[in-house]
């Protein structure tokens, strides 16, 4: 059975509909001469269904068939705990046989283009399109972009079909309507509704993370599925909710089509997404990190070069770990997010001049841009087991030892990262405040590489004297990162 939702009011009319559910009549309003509050008027708002039956023939189940793995399931996108892909849970098999997964996709063309998610066909040795008559048709993957979990499939028929058109996500405003089609659980054509819930949201899912998010029914199987307007455009691609059940809570989120039409273009095109690419890693600068980095007062925007690639294009232009980026080709940079969105819009092999803040002194550099690597959005490496070393306790909060053969290879650490191993954190401490973890590797505090045990010492003393925080590049799941941490502030019971 599919129950049908129905409600589209004009717009902004949803927040009225609301206010008139839970409004209290105020001291002084005007009462009928029964003493009740005089009733407002509202128009009872349409339903979805011309428009849900105008696109449903548009809208397709995704079905792609991956070689055997030896164990478990194949994973989707990396997500933080709690956040689930929508569909491309691919459920653990036999050992020999093939891995399959279904979702949702769209034609955005009558030539049999349609969009779907890259982990509904990532791996894939073949992708079938079923349409809503339950035809099915092989189709080819014509490019995917993990950055984004896009991909673009085409269909192998000389026949027409029906398809969507793309709507403008900038102009949607939070407590609109939108409408999501889908095959929830294998559920075929299935049409939910809810209003958009909120804009921009980053989930820490990949670089380019700006999601929609709304309280539309999504599930398991809507991956790769059209998030309507009201108008019948599409606003969005399901890709991902926030379930710490496994089911919908009314948190899904979608990429806008803004970021969507113009990769599916690329796509389209060239089979491949062509980004900017400075080759350095990011990460947001707080009050703590500008007073270590010795920042001008309140100096906070920005981004704060953790890591420079070998040979990338930031590490040619001399860019160093600890610059704090604050424009790129005359364009101000509030923070990393911003950094990492413009340099994917410049074109690789153009020379543009990059803004920084180096030891308090602003700088300028020439960069020339290189061409983003296919595979620099490749699954980190897992977190190293624990070792056992001798403990040596610091003020900071930390148990640490300093990185030698064995411990290297225990750890699983590359041969180039030295420092102090960390193998317990104090809870309460100015380690643990500052966000520190087990496993850990401390390659540096204010800017002098650690060797051993005295060296952190002495420069945890040196910051506590002369009252700033302490500066350290941290070593974590196979990237460097800075980390302030504020000393004599006591351990917390």
């Amino acid at each position: 059975m599919q129950t049908s939702f129905a409600t589209r009011p004009a717009r902004g009319s949803a927040v009225a509909l609301a206010a008139l559910l839970v409004a209290t009549q105020p001291l002084g309003a005007q009462q009928s001469a029964d003493g009740t509050a005089p009733q407002a008027s509202y128009d009872t708002p349409p339903g979805f269904q011309e428009m849900a039956a105008d696109k449903l023939p548009a809208v397709v189940g995704v079905l792609s068939t991956a070689p055997p793995r030896e164990t478990g399931p194949v994973p989707g996108p990396s997500l933080p705990p709690g956040f689930e892909e929508f569909f491309g849970d691919r459920m653990p098999q036999p050992p020999r046989g093939p891995m399959r997964a279904q979702g949702s996709g769209f034609f955005v063309s009558a030539d049999g283009y349609a969009v779907t998610n890259n982990h509904v066909v990532q791996g894939a040795q073949s992708v079938e399109v079923v349409l809503r008559d339950e035809t099915r048709l092989e189709a080819e993957v014509v490019g995917t972009d993990p950055a984004t979990d896009l991909a673009l499939i085409k269909v192998e028929t000389d026949e027409t079909h029906p398809f969507v058109d793309w709507g403008a996500s900038d102009d949607l405003q939070i407590g609109e309507w939108v409408v999501a089609i889908g095959n929830p659980f294998g559920l075929r054509t299935t049409v939910t509704a809810g209003i958009l819930s909120a804009r921009s949201r980053d989930i820490r899912s990949g670089p380019y993370d700006d999601f929609l998010q709304t309280d539309a029914a999504i599930n398991s199987g809507n991956s790769g599925g059209p998030l309507f307007n009201a108008e019948g455009e599409v606003v969005g691609v399901n890709t991902a909710i926030f379930s710490p059940s496994g089911g919908n809570v009314g948190i899904g989120f979608a990429i806008p089509s803004r970021v969507a039409q113009d990769v599916v273009a690329d796509l389209q095109d060239e089979g491949q997404v062509d980004r900017g690419y400075l080759g350095v890693r990011l990460q947001p600068v707080d009050a703590d990190l500008a007073d270590a980095l010795d920042l001008p007062e309140e100096a906070t925007d920005g981004a704060l070069v953790a890591e420079v690639t070998d040979d990338s294009p930031a590490a040619e232009a001399g860019l160093r770990p600890g610059d704090v980026i604050t424009g790129i080709e005359g364009e101000e940079i509030e923070d990393a997010r911003a950094l990492s969105f413009a340099v994917a819009e410049l074109e690789s092999g153009s020379e543009v001049p990059v803004t920084l803040l180096r030891e308090g002194e602003t700088r300028e550099l020439s960069v020339t841009i290189g061409q983003q690597p296919a595979t620099l959005f490749a699954a980190a490496p897992p977190p190293p087991q624990d070792p056992e070393p001798e403990p040596n306790e610091a003020r900071l909060g930390v148990s640490v030892a300093p990185v030698d053969r064995e411990l290297r290879a225990r750890a699983d650490l590359p041969d180039d990262v030295s420092g102090l191993f960390v193998a317990a954190i104090d809870a309460g401490t100015p380690a643990a405040r500052a966000g520190l973890r087990q496993g850990d590797v401390l390659t540096s505090a204010d800017g002098a590489d650690l060797t051993d045990v005295g060296g952190l010492r002495d420069a945890a003393e040196s910051a506590l004297d002369a009252g700033d925080p302490l500066l350290l590049r941290v070593f974590r799941n196979g990237s460097h990162s800075f980390v302030a941490v504020r000393l004599g502030e006591g351990t917390e019971d």
